[in-house]
């Protein structure tokens, strides 16, 4: 008798769960692409009408307002999905874990994982109609824009396994994930350049990790766009090592609890 191993029977458990995601989500909600689409949209026209008024495009040295928008946009949605539809990842599946060979780890990893594959093709598709509407926003270096968007990718995966297991545990911490979601969109520079804030204030900034992750994403589309003083991949990928080790080991330990919960 042909017996798996054990990265053979995760594999396929992984598959499963991501044929199940995928069909839920892009089948259940009939407007999910919708919004998908139209939010940033909507956010980037409120944006754009609002630059009439300031003329925020000169505060951005080295690329176009709306290019640099839309990718700042992309790569926070990216992140802040990957905190959002963690927290009932463990709750939604917790009839599967009848079966051992399912763990709570595993819809986390599935659910970022189709999250973020969703948000590239959404993401793709701006970038060609973008391309289309003749903006400047294919990437000039396409391998570190890569890189920066893995980046955001790993980080929001980080965020999602501290934050199902929080959720789960004390689901007051929902709440509370969900009322700072808007605050960060504004703290992380993603509708407005972080350098024209005072230095007393950006060195307090700089300790979110969002906001490396958005600067390098930039920087990998426009080659002469000026980053905010501070930037660094080695903080950024510290952080992102620093959240997935202890959203991992936070899996292991409370993983009894978070079947029985």
């Amino acid at each position: 008798m042909h017996t798996r191993t054990s990265w053979q029977v995760t594999r396929s458990v992984w598959f499963a769960m991501f044929m199940r995601e995928a069909v839920t989500r892009t089948t259940t909600d009939r407007l999910g692409w919708f919004w998908m689409i139209v939010e940033p949209v909507a956010v980037i026209a409120i944006m754009v009408i609002i630059r009439g008024f300031i003329d925020g495009g000169k505060l951005i040295i080295g690329a176009s307002f709306v290019p640099w928008m839309i990718t700042g946009m992309m790569g926070f949605y990216l992140v802040r999905d990957g905190m959002n539809r963690s927290q009932g990842a463990i709750n939604a599946n917790r009839a599967l874990f009848a079966y051992r060979q399912v763990q709570p780890v595993d819809p986390v990893l599935v659910r970022v994982f189709l999250e973020g594959m969703l948000r590239t093709f959404v993401f793709l598709l701006f970038v060609l109609g973008g391309l289309l509407l003749g903006l400047d926003i294919f990437p000039d270096n396409a391998l570190f824009a890569l890189f920066g968007w893995i980046s955001l990718w790993t980080l929001g995966l980080g965020l999602g396994l501290v934050i199902s297991v929080t959720g789960t545990l004390v689901p007051e911490t929902a709440k509370i994930i969900n009322m700072i979601s808007f605050p960060l969109l504004i703290i992380s520079g993603v509708i407005m350049p972080l350098h024209i804030l005072p230095h007393y204030l950006l060195k307090y900034l700089m300790f979110n990790p969002i906001t490396h992750g958005l600067e390098l994403l930039r920087l990998g589309f426009f080659n002469s766009y000026k980053v905010v003083n501070g930037t660094s991949e080695i903080y950024l990928w510290l952080c992102i090592l620093a959240l997935n080790a202890l959203g991992l080991l936070m899996q292991l330990r409370f993983k009894d609890r978070l079947k029985a919960q």
